[in-house]
């Protein structure tokens, strides 16, 4: 036995349980660590993990320690439990419950608003008997899946007048409160999901919908991230450059302020607009395309560059 090893065997002897995963518990890596650590949560308040992607020895070693080919590992009271689909169906069985010692909580599904306009589309796309079934899966980044389903062992169901949907625990955890909309804008037309329980984050932002709320005088600050000399280049009026003076405007500024940042193509707004998330805004947006965007879709006398 190695040095690695030696020390997997050392650990995994000495903590109740251990996950060796990509990534880390507050930040999965892979889809199947997130569904493995998002099961744990249920169970446990603790539990130690371990990043491979920061420890390439043991990336390999634990593999050969446990003879197991693939990431995630679970390992309790020293014994090993198995990669994500073993993990994922001791849980539905409740077998994961005997080895673990604890039970799983019972889960309330949660609470989802579906709007008249969403109903009318669903019924609208929806060719089958009887109400729509529509499965929802909010993945460990908050992205969003919606398709026609069946419901399935272990769903947690949420049924309206008119529809029905379904998801799995994982899912469900994440959307109580959400609502599902349908609408339709200068950009398209589409469903649109909001949900309380999702972490703030970059929003993008369609030029013909920031023309859509300039034109109508909605309250934000729209910010322009470029140089100087590209600014003097090209602009969209009515915004303002991202100076000495706009940054202390930021520090002051109410965090529910609604922000907008732009650049050239939308590559360094983007970054900008993630250090106004990290400031503590929550309704941030990077503008899709830039300025190149605006020239080509809403003003042509903006010159391009």
């Amino acid at each position: 036995m190695d040095e690695t090893q030696r020390q997997i065997d050392e650990l995994v002897k000495k903590e109740g349980v251990v996950l060796f995963m990509k990534g880390t518990r507050q930040a999965p890596q892979c889809g199947f660590s997130a569904k493995v650590v998002d099961v744990l949560d249920e169970y446990l308040p603790e539990y130690v993990t371990v990043n491979v992607l920061a420890e390439p020895a043991v990336r390999s070693g634990i593999k050969e320690y446990s003879s197991w080919p693939t990431i995630p590992q679970l390992y309790v009271k020293g014994e090993f439990v198995g990669g994500c689909d073993i993990v994922l169906e001791m849980a539905s069985t409740g077998e994961l419950d005997d080895v673990l010692g604890v039970k799983r909580p019972e889960l309330r599904p949660p609470e989802v608003f579906v709007t008249d306009g969403a109903v009318e589309a669903l019924a609208g796309f929806h060719d089958g008997p009887g109400k729509p079934v529509v499965r929802l899966e909010i993945t460990s980044r908050w992205q969003y899946g919606m398709d026609f389903d069946q419901e399935r062992p272990g769903d947690v169901k949420v049924e309206g007048p008119k529809w029905i949907v379904v998801m799995n625990r994982t899912s469900a955890k994440k959307a109580d409160g959400m609502t599902i909309d349908y609408v339709k804008g200068p950009g398209g037309e589409g469903f649109k999901i909001e949900n309380p329980n999702e972490p703030p984050r970059v929003k993008l932002l369609e030029p013909k919908q920031l023309a859509a709320w300039m034109e109508e005088g909605k309250p934000m600050e729209v910010i322009d991230v470029r140089t100087p000399e590209e600014r003097a280049t090209a602009k969209i009026e009515g915004t303002r450059l991202l100076d000495d003076e706009a940054r202390h405007m930021l520090e002051e500024l109410e965090k529910t302020h609604t922000l907008v940042f732009y650049c050239h193509s939308g590559m360094r707004s983007q970054r900008a607009a993630e250090q106004a998330i990290a400031m503590g805004f929550t309704d941030v947006f990077n503008l899709a395309g830039g300025i190149d965007a605006w020239s080509r879709e809403v003003d042509s006398s903006v010159p391009r560059y």
